[in-house]
C-alpha cells in the first residue's frame, strides 16, 4: 500500500487517519495554569461539526457510576469481560504498543481537559481535490509539561524510524508537520479498512497530485492545549485566538449561539453540526458526468429539486446534548427547522401538540409503546407535493398503484374511491405497542406480539379500503376469511413475502395479518392473541401502562405526555430478551441485527468478524444477575417556532438509585 492507494479510502477517513495514528502514539492530560478558552471560543465560524467534552474528569466520574459501567464491573460479567479484554489485549492493544513502540498503561489517567473533535470548511466546496479541515484539540492542564515531553518522544520516534519531519512556525510557535500516506498507518489498524488490489490510475502524475489533495499531520502544544489538525492552515485558525490575536469564531455565530444558550450550557457532553453549510454546498455541486448511452434509472431523481422539496434547504443546525442527575440521564436532540422555512418532509414531522400519552387500553405489561399524532390526510398531500416537486413520474407511479386498486375494488363496488374511502378515513392519531415474547425459542424472542391502531372518523370505511389495498398486494382476488369475536369481525389476509433489508437471504415463514374495527381504531396484528386482547380491554380491571410506578415523573421529564409524540420502553423486559437470545444464540448477535452493515459502509470490512471472535455471548450470566441494570426508557418529541426537539429519559434504575450520588 502506497501514497497513491490513500485516494482509493473514503474521504472521511483520509481526513481522519492521521488523527486515529497519533491517538494511538500519546498523552492526553490534565490542568494547567492558563485556563483554555471553551471549543466555541477557540474554533473559528466556519466550523461544520463540533463534538465535545467540556471536562473530561466530570464526564469520567458519571461514566463510571452509570449503571452500563456497573453491569460491566459486575462480578457475574467476569467470564465474558475477562473473555473479551484478552482478545483486545491480544489483537489490538499488544500489537499496536508494539508498532507505535509505546505502553499505553503509562498513560492512564492523564485524559482531564477539554476534548473537541471539529471539522472546519476551511475553504471546502466539495471537489474532489479539496480536504475538510479536521481538528483534534485536549486540554492537559497541570500535565502540560508531561505533554510537551511525549510530543519530544514522539517526535524523536518518528526521525527514528526515517520518517520525515519538518518544523513549521505558527504565530511564532514550533509545530512538527509530517507528511501522510497509509503506510503510517499500524498494521493492526488496517485490517479494519477494505484490503484493494492495486490498480493502474488513469492521468499524468501531475493530473494525480492535482487531484489529490496533500494530506499532513500537523501537531503541536499551547500552553496546556494539545492542536493536532490535518493542515498548517486550520491549526492556525486555533491557535490564532490563543495567543492574543482576534478571529470570528463559532460562538459568534448566530446559527450557534441559539443553540448554546438551549442546550449546552453546564451539559458534559454536547455536538453541533452546521446543516445548512453542508446542504448549500452539497447542492451546488455539479452531478458527475454520465456515459449518455447508458439507461439511468435514477435520472428523474434530481439531487437540487430533492432538496428543495424534501424541505432539506430550510434546515438550518443540528444539535445534541447531554444531562445526567440522580434521578437518571436526559439526551436531546434538536433540529434547526425554522417556522417560517419549514416545508416538506418537515411539516410531517412537526406534529402538533395533542394528547399523546397511553390510552387506557394499553395494558401495564407493555414492553413497548408508541403514539404519533400526525394528521394522516395532511401527511399524504404533504407527501404527493413532495414526490410531484421531485418526480413527476414517481407520481405516476403510486397513482398508478392506486388507480389499478380502484379498478380492483369498483368490481364488487362500483361507487369505491380509494383516496376518499383510503385517504379520506385517515384520521390523526396512531399508536403501537408491543408486549414480551411469550416464549423463549429464538423465534418467540425475536417475534414478540405487537399491536397497531390507525385512528380515524370512519374506521369501518377505513378497514374496507385497507381490505381492498392488502388484496391487491396480495394478488388475491378472494374476500379475506372473516370471524366472529365478542360481536365484531376479525379479518386475516396473508401478508406479500417482501425482501427485507439486512436480513438474511432466505425467504420468510408466510405471515397473516388479522385487522378489526375497535373504538376509533383500526387495530392490525400479526399474532390474532394481542389483538383480541385489544378487542376485550373494555372489559379488564387491570392497571394500565400510565399507572406504571414511576412513568409520570418520567414523562414529566421530556415534556409530558401532550406534545404529539410520546413513547416508552420497558428495557427491564426488552433487555430480558434480548440476553436470552444472545446466551441461547450466540451465531445470531451480528445477523439478526444486520451488525455488519454499519462497518461495511464505514469500509471497516473486517470490524464486524473481529467483534463476532471477541465477544462470546454463551458466557453472559443469567438475566436475573443483570437485570438491576435496566429500567426503562421515555421520549417525546415537541414542536417550537425554532425547531424540533427530540428527548429521551432514561431514569436511575431503583436497585442503583440508592447508591447514586450523581
Amino acid at each position: 500500500m502506497n501514497s497513491t492507494s490513500l485516494n482509493r479510502f473514503p474521504r472521511f477517513v483520509r481526513s481522519t487517519l492521521p488523527l486515529l495514528v497519533a491517538l494511538f502514539s500519546f498523552v492526553f492530560g490534565a490542568r494547567a495554569a492558563t485556563p483554555i478558552p471553551s471549543a466555541e471560543k477557540l474554533l473559528p465560524d466556519d466550523t461544520l461539526i463540533l463534538v465535545t467534552i467540556p471536562d473530561c474528569t466530570k464526564m469520567g466520574e458519571i461514566s463510571r457510576k452509570s449503571s452500563y459501567s456497573g453491569l460491566w464491573n459486575d462480578a457475574s460479567m467476569k467470564p465474558f469481560k475477562e473473555k473479551f479484554m484478552t482478545r483486545w489485549k491480544e489483537e489490538m492493544v499488544q500489537p499496536l504498543e508494539r508498532e507505535l513502540n509505546v505502553s499505553f498503561n503509562s498513560y492512564t489517567g492523564l485524559l482531564q481537559g477539554q476534548l473537541t473533535f471539529a471539522l472546519i470548511q476551511n475553504g471546502w466546496q466539495g471537489k474532489d481535490d479539496q480536504l475538510l479541515g479536521v481538528v483534534l484539540l485536549l486540554d492537559t492542564k497541570d500535565k502540560s509539561g508531561q505533554l510537551k515531553t511525549n510530543l519530544a518522544d514522539l517526535r524523536k520516534k518518528w526521525l527514528d524510524a526515517g520518517k520525515v519531519i519538518k518544523t513549521e512556525k505558527i504565530r511564532e510557535l514550533d509545530f512538527s508537520v509530517l507528511p501522510m500516506s497509509t503506510n503510517d498507518v499500524p498494521q493492526t489498524l488496517r485490517k479494519f479498512f477494505p484490503q484493494t488490489s492495486e490498480v493502474q490510475e488513469l492521468g499524468t502524475e501531475t493530473e494525480t497530485k492535482k487531484a489529490s489533495p496533500k494530506s499532513e499531520l500537523v501537531i503541536g502544544q499551547v500552553n496546556s492545549l494539545l492542536i493536532i489538525g490535518n493542515s498548517t492552515k486550520v491549526v492556525e485558525k486555533v491557535v490564532i485566538p490563543l495567543t492574543g490575536g482576534a478571529i470570528p469564531s463559532l460562538g459568534e455565530s448566530a446559527g450557534y449561539q441559539a443553540n448554546h444558550q438551549a442546550l449546552f450550557r453546564d451539559s458534559p457532553f454536547y455536538g453541533w453540526v452546521n446543516i445548512k453549510s453542508f446542504i448549500y454546498i452539497l447542492s451546488r455541486k455539479p452531478a458527475e458526468k454520465k456515459d449518455s448511452a447508458a439507461p439511468d434509472p435514477f435520472a428523474m431523481f434530481n439531487p437540487e429539486k430533492i432538496i428543495s422539496a424534501s424541505g432539506l434547504s430550510g434546515l438550518r443546525t443540528f444539535a445534541f446534548n447531554f444531562r445526567d442527575s440522580n434521578d437518571g440521564s436526559l439526551f436531546q436532540f434538536f433540529l434547526g427547522v425554522p417556522e417560517a422555512s419549514r416545508q416538506g418532509l418537515f411539516k410531517i414531522l412537526a406534529a402538533e401538540a395533542r394528547d399523546s400519552a397511553p390510552p387506557a387500553f394499553v395494558p401495564a405489561d407493555a414492553v413497548k409503546f408508541q403514539r404519533w399524532r400526525i394528521d394522516g390526510q395532511k401527511a399524504w398531500a404533504t407527501l404527493e407535493k413532495v414526490m410531484a416537486d421531485i418526480s413527476p413520474q414517481a407520481l405516476g407511479y403510486l397513482n398508478y398503484f392506486l388507480d389499478a386498486a380502484n379498478a380492483a375494488a369498483k368490481d364488487k363496488d362500483p361507487g369505491f374511491d380509494v383516496k376518499k374511502n383510503l385517504i379520506g378515513n385517515l384520521g390523526d392519531d396512531m399508536i403501537s405497542y408491543e408486549k414480551a415474547a411469550r416464549g423463549s425459542s429464538p423465534v418467540q424472542l425475536k417475534s414478540p406480539p405487537s399491536l397497531f391502531l390507525l385512528g380515524s372518523p370512519h374506521p369501518e370505511q377505513l378497514a374496507a379500503a385497507l381490505k381492498n389495498v392488502l388484496l391487491l398486494m396480495n394478488q388475491q382476488s378472494a374476500p379475506p376469511p372473516e370471524r366472529e369475536f365478542l360481536g365484531r369481525k376479525i379479518f386475516s389476509i396473508p401478508l406479500p413475502n417482501l425482501p427485507i433489508p439486512m436480513a438474511e437471504s432466505k425467504p420468510g415463514a408466510p405471515r397473516t395479518l388479522s385487522y378489526a374495527v375497535g373504538g376509533s381504531y383500526v387495530a392490525m396484528a400479526i399474532e390474532p392473541a394481542i389483538l383480541e386482547e385489544y378487542l376485550r380491554s373494555s372489559e379488564s380491571q387491570a392497571k394500565t401502562l400510565r399507572e406504571a410506578p414511576g412513568f409520570a415523573e418520567a414523562a414529566q421529564k421530556v415534556g409530558g405526555t401532550a406534545t404529539g409524540l410520546f413513547g416508552y420502553e420497558n428495557q427491564a423486559e426488552t433487555m430480558r430478551a434480548t440476553f436470552e437470545m444472545l446466551r441461547k444464540d450466540p451465531g445470531s448477535s451480528t445477523n439478526s441485527s444486520g451488525g455488519g452493515f454499519l462497518p461495511g459502509a464505514l469500509g471497516m470490512s473486517g470490524a464486524e468478524t473481529n467483534l463476532k471472535e471477541w465477544m462470546d455471548f454463551s458466557l453472559l450470566p443469567t438475566y436475573d444477575k443483570a437485570a438491576k441494570y435496566f429500567h426503562f426508557v421515555v421520549y417525546a418529541g415537541s414542536t417550537t417556532v425554532d425547531g424540533l426537539t427530540l428527548k429521551v429519559f432514561s431514569p436511575t434504575p431503583p436497585g442503583l438509585k440508592a447508591n447514586s450520588t450523581r
